[in-house]
């Protein structure tokens, strides 16, 4: 079953269980889905639903760090709840010894050696670990391992 199958399943549901905060999260995510794929022009795949529920919930880390920041936790309440949801939709986050582990490998491979070849790391990297892993995690351990 696609993602957007699976959000409007859990729209109704939503709906039937008067979950207010659940449905408008649910309905935002599928809002994205929906744009993208009138944007392509074509069905989205798998992955291309993994990158946007990706970016949503990237989205949502970063409004709550500047919110935090900010000493606004009346808005943060409501994005965490959000980040729950769309946690549900993506696969489960590598630990940051998998992505360690998964990073020493990729450095292996490329023959990467200083901290000039992290792009060619990065490039080789990304697509194993997209979805699966938070970018700045992947990031910082590649520049440590660099080092």
């Amino acid at each position: 079953m696609s993602i957007l199958a699976q959000l409007t399943d859990d729209m109704k549901a939503a709906m039937k269980a008067k979950d207010k905060a659940t449905l408008s999260t649910v309905r935002m995510l599928k809002s994205a889905l929906q744009n993208e794929q009138i944007k392509e022009g074509h069905d989205l795949s798998d992955e291309e639903e993994l990158t946007i529920l990706s970016r949503e919930m990237k989205q949502r880390k970063d409004s709550m760090a500047e919110f935090k920041e900010a000493g606004r936790m009346d808005l943060v309440e409501p994005l965490e709840a959000e980040i729950l949801v769309v946690a549900k939709y993506l696969p489960a986050q590598m630990s940051e010894a998998e992505v360690k582990q998964i990073v020493a490998d990729t450095i292996a491979e490329v023959g990467a050696t200083s901290k000039a070849d992290f792009g060619k790391v990065m490039g080789a990297l990304m697509p194993k670990v997209k979805g699966k892993a938070d970018g700045k995690l992947v990031n910082e351990t590649v520049k440590a391992l660099l080092a």
